[in-house]
Formats: C-alpha cells, sequence, structure tokens
C-alpha cells in the first residue's frame, strides 16, 4: 500500500509538472530532455532488457521516454517488443526518411529510434544537411522527457563517445569479478578523459537482499582510491528473476507481463529515483541537440 501511495503521489506530481512544461531537472523554459546513455564494461549484464523495461517503469509514473537503439552491432531493442523496423537512422541521414518515419511505437506509448550507423554518419554530413538533421532531432525534445542512448556492451571508441555526449551516464553491471573489472575500466577510460564527474550504477542479477549495496561499496572504495575525479551514485540493484528470461523468450518487457515482480519492483523503484532526483551535470547545451552536437565533436 505505501508502494501505491507513493507511485501515485509521484506520478500526480509529474502530471501536474507536466503541464506546466516544468519537470524537475530536466526542464527548463527550452524544454530540454534529459538524456542518459546506459552502457556496460562487458556483454551479458541485461543492459538492453534493463534500457527497455526501465523506459517503461518510466513512462508508468507519468514520464515519457525515447529510447535511441545505438548498439551498431547487435541492435535488438525491437526484438524486445516483438517489431521489426524498416528504418532506422541511417534512412534519416541519407535524406530518405524523417525521423518522425522511422519511430517505433511500444508499449505504454515508450518511443524507440532505431539508430544503427547512422548516428555516425553525422560528422560527414555538410553543414547544411547537420542543419537538417538537428531541427529534425530538436522534435524528440517534444516526444520525450527522457532520452535513453543503449549503447554496444565493452569500451570501444564509440560506446566511451555516447557517454561524453550525453547529460548523464548509466553504468550497468553484474556481481561477476569479469563485470566489475570490466566496469571499473569503463569508469576509469571516461575519467582520465574529462567526460564525466559522476556516474550512476545499477547492479544486475543480484542474489541477496544485501548483495547490491556490498557490491557498489566495493566498487565505490576503488574508484575513491584511484579515480578521485570521479562521484558515483547508487541508483539500486536489481535481483535475478526467473520472470526475465521468460519475459524476453515471450518477446514481451517483464515490467508489461509480469508488473508485480521482483524485476519489475526494481526498476520502478530506480525509475522514481531517476525522475524525482533531476539530477544532472547540466552541460552548456542541453538535451538531444546538445547530445548529438557534442557526438559530433568527439
Amino acid at each position: 500500500m505505501i508502494m501505491t501511495d507513493q507511485a501515485e503521489k509521484l506520478r500526480a506530481t509529474f502530471q501536474a509538472r507536466e503541464r506546466e512544461n516544468s519537470l524537475p531537472g530536466f526542464r527548463d523554459s527550452g524544454r530540454h530532455a534529459r538524456v542518459f546513455t546506459v552502457a556496460s564494461g562487458k556483454g551479458g549484464v541485461g543492459k538492453t532488457s534493463l534500457v527497455v523495461n526501465l523506459g517503461l517503469a518510466l513512462t508508468r509514473i507519468g514520464c515519457r521516454v525515447v529510447i535511441i537503439d545505438a548498439d551498431l552491432g547487435l541492435a535488438n531493442i525491437d526484438v524486445m517488443i516483438n517489431t521489426v523496423p524498416k528504418y532506422n537512422l541511417a534512412d534519416v541521414v541519407n535524406g530518405s526518411k524523417n525521423l518522425q518515419e522511422i519511430i517505433i511505437k511500444g508499449p505504454l506509448d515508450l518511443k524507440i529510434v532505431p539508430g544503427g550507423s547512422g548516428l555516425f554518419d553525422l560528422a560527414n554530413l555538410d553543414r547544411v544537411k547537420r542543419t537538417t538533421l538537428l531541427e529534425q532531432f530538436g522534435e524528440l525534445e517534444e516526444e520525450g522527457d527522457f532520452i535513453l542512448i543503449d549503447t554496444s556492451a565493452g569500451i570501444s571508441r564509440n560506446v566511451v563517445s555516447f557517454v561524453g555526449a550525453a547529460d548523464d551516464f548509466i553504468l550497468v553491471t553484474t556481481p561477476e569479478p569479469t563485470a566489475l573489472t570490466d566496469a571499473y575500466s569503463m569508469l576509469k577510460v571516461i575519467s582520465e578523459r574529462g567526460y564525466k564527474k559522476k556516474s550512476h550504477v545499477v547492479v544486475n542479477l543480484t542474489r541477496g537482499v544485501s548483495q547490491g549495496q556490498k557490491i557498489y561499496n566495493g566498487l565505490h572504495r576503488v574508484v575513491e582510491n584511484y579515480l578521485p575525479a570521479m562521484e558515483l551514485n547508487y541508483l539500486g540493484d536489481v535481483r535475478y528473476d526467473p520472470v526475465v528470461s521468460s519475459a524476453v523468450h515471450d518477446f514481451c518487457p517483464f515490467v508489461i507481463s509480469h508488473p508485480n515482480s521482483a524485476a519489475s519492483t526494481a526498476l520502478s523503484r530506480i525509475a522514481w529515483r531517476i525522475a524525482a532526483n533531476g539530477e544532472a551535470e547540466m552541460p552548456s547545451t542541453r538535451g538531444i541537440a546538445g547530445f548529438i552536437d557534442r557526438l559530433r565533436k568527439q
């Protein structure tokens, strides 16, 4: 009952503020969406599933969410919602489609932009085409309060560029030693390049009530000792839950198919923290246009 009351209060708050065009932390008079890049040091940590279900959890509390699929090798967000995109961002870049024509509509009004290699074709556009494309991207400011960028796994140049271009960065890891090692490696690269002063952490596939906090505490101690310029923020953990794999096999996000499961409850808590906090690093140019501009300069 307490959880339900909290959800209703937060949803009412967002809806009221949306009517005033002043959602906390990521809205200002320019109506800028708040852009998150979600990445992981290695594959197999459940990042894409987390992105899709987090997006849906945010929509459930009154937020409008757009996901950009930026996994250039294994883009599969469309598989999660059982749809096949006919076009992607490359079609927008070459002028054959506009941005609205490639957006996929998912459950609960979730919107997905199939990215593909088109994101990195931006650097090769002439000024006129780039201006035209950025004007289209400006439309995403009206489509979403949050824009989630789902990247490839690992610390490739492309992934690091996405992290550096976004307003905020969410690092997904698991309790596995290799995942934690790769998570630290990613934080090290980001810190050394001066891309982020703060990173948010989600620990996925935990096996106990306190395991997520313990994993985060250990990572935090290492970062404090060796990456003093980097600040970490713990968003929470998502417990191992069999409904997650069954939802993937059913081509239906678990937040939809199993809304009362442990995994769904955990994602709801993380969504509340993100939405209510409104904390971002506030680069000089915010929103999706700022993201694209910074990505082009990487």
